[in-house]
Parts: structure tokens; sequence; C-alpha cells
């Protein structure tokens, strides 16, 4: 059995599985924007302490499930989501879900997706995907990054809903709850909170290692690994870096587009001057981002090697960081006009 389920391809997994589950009930406003923005989606964090793929963990987004959580609740939609022991109880779960007509999204692990082309496959555990059918012992797949469906056998499916490794999935699925029609007026609330949620994010979370000071201390360790990692490891952190921002989802450069966006749709239900202009400021920082993963590239491949080259990679994440806490704090004074 296959439902009646409409793909969308987006640039982001987690941003596409909220767009496609809440337009299958009905909730036709919503776009990949809209639905990053409320569910406050940008964010960066460095941690050293903690490696993945023997660098330091990097991140462009919030936490997995965090997008759709919060935009529904937002909403006033509740959220259904399971993790399970045993495999065969997840399993359960999910065909009983299918049976009674509903799709279902699920976090996964990346490395065995037999889909994937083989260089995007590597251990990252949350990639976000809804399963629409079962045929037999294959499953059907909208995989919101690919461009059409997809399938997976009972087996490979359940290999990558139990991948093992940091954000292990533990076979969860998530979906909505019961679901009613939503109104502008929700719409319009759900984007203040989200606006608001985000600047809490990126510019009030105590310390050095979250949001824009979380970029501007990447950019001064930046310029301390060549002498003290050495060539080796300093360019395996720095592919860390690119990959995190490029390869996963839209990562750095492509959330601050999308966020641009989301202040431009929000113009619709918020006609305040100052949001396409803010919005400016984060295409602008994407550009940035985008840059700094040219000349991240650059060092890596080998094509770039000295500390001056360091140093110019270090100094374009702390004009980023700059960039970024203006226009947050420009959006932060916005956020009164918002009605």
């Amino acid at each position: 059995m296959t439902l009646d389920f409409k793909h969308t391809q987006t640039a982001h997994c987690e941003n596409g599985v909220t767009v496609g589950l809440l337009r299958h009930y009905g909730m036709n406003q919503i776009t990949e924007p809209l639905a990053f923005g409320i569910g406050s989606g940008l964010f960066y964090i460095y941690l050293g302490i903690v490696k993945v793929n023997n660098a330091p963990l990097i991140s462009f987004r919030t936490m997995p499930g965090n997008i759709f959580k919060r935009t529904c609740q937002s909403l006033d939609i509740p959220v259904v989501r399971k993790k399970f022991a045993s495999r065969e109880s997840a399993a359960r779960a999910l065909d009983e879900r299918l049976s009674a007509g509903h799709p279902a999204a699920c976090q996964v692990g990346v490395y065995y997706l037999t889909y994937f082309p083989k260089e995007y496959r590597f251990h990252f555990n949350a990639h976000n995907l809804i399963i629409i059918g079962k045929e037999g012992d294959t499953y059907q797949i909208s995989d919101p990054v690919m461009d059409s469906l997809h399938t997976l056998t009972s087996y490979e499916l359940e290999r990558v809903r139990f991948a093992k490794g940091p954000l292990a999935p533990r076979g969860q699925i998530y979906y909505p709850g019961a679901f009613g029609s939503v109104s502008d007026e929700q719409i319009k609330k759900a984007i203040v909170s989200g606006i608001k949620r985000n600047i809490r994010d990126m510019l009030h979370i105590p310390g050095f290692f979250a949001g824009v000071s979380g970029i501007r201390y990447t950019g001064k360790k930046i310029k301390t690994w060549k002498s003290k990692l050495g060539d080796e490891k300093s360019r395996s952190y720095l592919a860390q870096l690119v990959r995190m921002q490029e390869e996963i989802g839209t990562g750095g450069g492509g959330f601050r587009f999308i966020y641009g966006a989301f202040l431009q749709q929000s113009h619709a239900y918020h006609p305040v001057d100052e949001l396409p202009e803010i919005a400016g400021l984060f295409t602008k920082a994407g550009d940035r981002w985008r840059d700094a993963a040219v000349q991240a590239a650059g060092i890596y491949k080998g094509r770039l090697s000295s500390q001056a080259d360091y140093d110019v990679m270090g100094d374009m994440l702390i004009e980023i960081a700059s960039l970024e806490k203006e226009a947050f704090t420009r959006l932060k004074k916005t956020v009164p006009l918002l009605k």
C-alpha cells in the first residue's frame, strides 16, 4: 500500500519533512522558509570536546527534531514522537501507522542509505525522511532532499533507523497528532515567536561556543590550528567545517539564504519594511559563508597552506559573526513592530 502523498523536494531534510507532513494534512500555507523560521532553525555551535569523524562537532542548525516540534507547537498542532528499545517494536509501530493510512517521518543515519550517492554517505545520524507506504518487503520513501521517490527494503530501513553513534535515532518515528485548520493569525503569531527564539539562540546563550559568539570563537581557533595541530589535522578540521556547512542539508550559507527568504515571506503577514531590509543582511552572510567554504577547501586540498591563509579563513568567520550580530540585533529592535 502506498499513500496518496505528494513528494516535495526542499533544500533541507527536516524543513522538507515538516512541509510535506503539514501539507499532507491540509496546511497549504506552509513553505520551507516559513517552517525553518517558525521552527527557529538557524543556529551555530562549536564543541571542541565532542568529536564527530575525529573532528570537533560543528552545527549550523538547531538540534534535530526541533524545527518540526517548534513549528507544530507554535501552530497549536500536537506532535507524536516515539523511540524504541527493539527493532521489532519499531517496525511494528511503523507498519501500524502505514496500515492506518498515515505517513510517518523517521530520523536516520545516512551512511547506509543505499539511494544516496556514495560521496554523501558518512556517519551522520540526523537525516530526516518520510515513509509513505509499503509493498511486500519494500518501503516507499519520500526523502525531501531527493528529486523523486525512493525505496528501501525492511532490512535497509531498519539499519538506518538504528544507526549507532552520536545522535543515534533509536528507531524513532514522528508525525502530527490531531490536525485542524491553521489560520493566518496563528501563522502571524508563530512567526513572531520563531523570530524571538532565534534572537535568543544567536545573541543570548551564555558562553563562547554558540550563536554569533561561537562563530567568532571558531574564527579565532582556526588561526591557531596550523601551529597547534599541524597541517594534516588542521586540514581535517577544516574539511569537517565545510562538510557540515555545505554537504549536510543546506549547511551554513544555505541556511542563511533560507532565513532571509523567511523574513521576506513574513513581510506578507507583517508588512514592516525592516523585514526585507534585514533579509538582505542574511543573504550577505550566506554569501560570506560560501566564500569561507571556498577558502577552507583551498586549504584542505593543499592549494593554500601558509599561516596567512589560515588567518584569512579565521578573519572571514569573525566578519560573518559581526554581520550576523548586526542582523539579529536589528531584528530584535524590529520585533515590537510585528503585531
